[in-house]
């Protein structure tokens, strides 16, 4: 389902009344809160939030029916999580779905007791987040985005997709531990004679500068990982890459939707699908403590060929031919 169609689910379809509604007359509306990590005007969030709330639907409950959700989005920006993280936890909601690492740090720092669910989370364990993955123990559980390991395929594809590639820079953010677990397992599997070197993604000004200087000597190429900076620049690190034209790696198909060259990664919108799951499981008794932490199921290649063409690449056919969807 494309982009649109879920942005129009969300303006309309959650508030159709469910197939099978859960709340029979005189039961208390159900609360949920909602922390993303996106801003509220970024279309890729709302077609994650429509997807959550049209699985959501599908359980059986609808907002404004027997559910009331508050939303709130952070932007990437660290006081923002904070913020709204205890907003939420003061309308005391049932459950609370989380967007990433950086939403649900703060909601457990307000409440060790309120169930959280989360998404698109890294390393949920090094994080802290919960004890394990097969039992979480605390208030938190959900989906991670990818283990470390997925890290070495995006090398591999940079240099499948182009060859001559002797130096890769690696945009991560060094300031989680997945950018640095990220880096870390590009490192294990970089073969020799291959440069890598680090930008960090912190700074527009200084990712441009520091990706200029890295174009000044031949056969060079990206690989950016996942990091709530690219979440919330997409558009601006795919422009920076083709501008300089080094052939890069992306993490997840938003960036090739906005100009990048090829993805590889988990489908978010799986994941909030499946999100909606363990929250009807919560709404109905079952506690986070409970409920194991999972992995991705679903895995997506996508290219840009309009990209490909500006860089002067010729995509491999073994290559094309395994691609999920080919943007022309």
């Amino acid at each position: 389902m494309k982009r649109r169609e879920f942005i129009t689910l969300l303006g309309g379809a959650v508030l159709a009344r469910p197939q099978a509604a859960r709340a029979q007359h005189g039961e208390r509306t159900r609360r949920i809160g909602v922390l993303m990590n996106l801003a509220a005007d970024d279309p890729v969030g709302q077609t994650r939030l429509a997807a959550f709330l049209r699985a959501l639907q599908e359980t059986g409950w609808t907002n404004g029916h027997n559910v009331q959700i508050e939303t709130r989005w952070a932007a990437g920006d660290t006081n923002r999580f904070r913020s709204y993280a205890a907003e939420l936890v003061a309308l005391r909601p049932d459950v609370i779905l989380a967007s990433a690492t950086p939403a649900v740090i703060p909601l457990q720092e307000a409440s060790r007791t309120l169930p959280i669910v989360f998404v698109a989370v890294i390393d949920p364990v090094g994080s802290g987040l919960v004890a394990s993955l097969v039992r979480p123990g605390g208030n938190a559980t959900g989906f991670v985005i990818f283990e470390y390991a997925l890290a070495a395929k995006w090398l591999e594809f940079l240099k499948e997709i182009a060859p001559g590639t002797t130096r890769a820079a690696v945009l991560r953010d060094p300031t989680f531990a997945a950018g640095i677990g990220q880096f870390a397992a590009i490192q294990t599997v970089a073969p020799i004679g291959l440069e890598l070197s680090a930008v960090d993604l912190r700074d527009a000004a200084e990712i441009e500068h520091a990706i200029a200087t890295f174009a000044r000597d031949p056969n060079g190429g990206l690989i950016v990982t996942a990091s709530q900076f690219g979440a919330n620049h997409p558009d601006m690190i795919a422009a920076i890459a083709t501008r300089y034209k080094l052939p890069a790696v992306y993490p997840f198909r938003y960036f090739v939707n906005a100009g990048g060259l090829l993805s590889y990664g988990p489908d978010l919108l799986d994941e909030y699908h499946r999100a909606a799951d363990y929250v009807d499981r919560i709404l109905k008794g079952a506690r986070p403590a409970d409920l194991p932490v999972q992995a991705p199921t679903k895995y997506e290649l996508v290219l840009n060929m309009k990209t490909a063409k500006a860089l002067g690449i010729d995509v491999p056919p073994q290559l094309l031919a395994r691609a999920d969807e080919v943007v022309e």
